[in-house]
């Protein structure tokens, strides 16, 4: 099958690779008909994240149609399923998943140590992003084996093009799940850092959350490259934080932030609530919208490719060239 595959820093490439296999009785395969490149694809672009090898499988939104289920999912899947993968693989059975936890699920992340290391405590397992989250294979391919099948999947209906549904994998609901940590209450203004695909759900999410006025903010140093992390952003946010407010952290953090004032935090009463999005918790409110036309997430594509242009479409991603801020993929 064809999928894109990092070589190196900024060295991406459409290679031919073998075919995934059933290799779990939870497993399913299935044919990807649509994909999509996310922002936090371009840290591995970049080489910023480390534990990427030569030969990894890039991509984390991604849906499809089932066409193999292992002996333990059938019960939950059959051929022919229409389905959006999350992107983060979950058990379904551990404390954490019982509570709907799904992005710290305590079995799925294979290669724990590394993410113990990197983290303090391990993640889920992600699709295509580096060895720290269990060096999975990602989506950006023909066909994608799917481990923990019967739970980590979105069933979707026919009828809706794939443009609508495509990103409850991940931006959708990061961007909800963003809002609905900052507590918002109807005739609140909310400050949203980041105007990107997430930050772009995250305004709409708000919206239909009740806020009044929304203050969106982008142009920040990380966008130059100038630092892997946004402690800048963290003390604007402090900073202009009303007393006793929320401040909600969604998004790639990956290492240390530093001169961050806590003082003020504290003495401001502020609650900070962060995570990587717990997908499965919030698809089945979010699939309820989309259905009722509440809210359309393909407004944000801008361009869309076959699969086999994949390398020259990060670069375009990352450049912003011809107005680029989301590209979705097709093998």
């Amino acid at each position: 099958m064809r999928a894109l595959v990092w070589h190196g820093k900024e060295d991406i490439r459409c290679d031919t690779v073998s075919d995934p296999e059933v290799e779990d009785p939870r497993d399913a395969i299935i044919k990807v008909t649509s994909c999509a490149i996310c922002g936090s694809d371009l840290h591995l672009f970049h080489n910023l994240v480390p534990a990427m090898l030569p030969g990894d499988i890039m991509g984390h939104e991604t849906m499809g149609e089932v066409v193999e289920v292992g002996s333990e999912a059938k019960g939950k899947l059959k051929k022919g399923d229409r389905v959006v993968i999350p992107f983060t693989i979950q058990c379904g059975e551990c404390d954490q998943c019982r509570k709907g936890n799904f992005s710290v699920c305590q079995r799925t992340n294979r290669k724990a140590n590394f993410g113990d290391a990197a983290f303090g405590h391990r993640t889920a397992g992600l699709f295509g992003y580096t060895h720290l989250t269990g060096g999975y294979p990602g989506g950006q391919a023909e066909y994608l084996r799917v481990p923990f099948a019967d739970t980590t999947h979105v069933k979707v209906p026919d009828g809706i093009d794939d443009e609508k549904l495509l990103f409850l994998s991940d931006i959708l609901p990061t961007g909800w799940q963003a809002a609905v940590q900052a507590d918002i209450q109807p005739g609140d203004t909310v400050a949203i850092w980041g105007c990107g695909p997430v930050g772009q759900m995250a305004i709409r999410s708000a919206i239909l959350l009740g806020a009044e006025q929304i203050v969106a903010i982008d142009r920040a140093k990380q966008m130059l490259m100038a630092e892997n992390d946004r402690p800048h952003v963290l003390r604007e946010m402090i900073y202009v934080c009303r007393p006793a407010g929320t401040i909600s952290i969604i998004g790639v953090y990956l290492g240390l932030v530093d001169k961050i004032p806590m003082g003020q935090a504290m003495n401001k009463g502020l609650t900070f609530r962060m995570a990587q999005a717990h997908v499965p918790r919030w698809t089945g409110d979010l699939l309820r919208r989309i259905e009722d036309g509440q809210i359309d997430p393909s407004f944000v594509i801008t361009h869309k490719a076959d699969l086999s242009q994949g390398p020259e479409m990060y670069a375009k991603f990352r450049d912003k060239a011809d107005g680029c801020i989301k590209v979705m993929l097709q093998p």
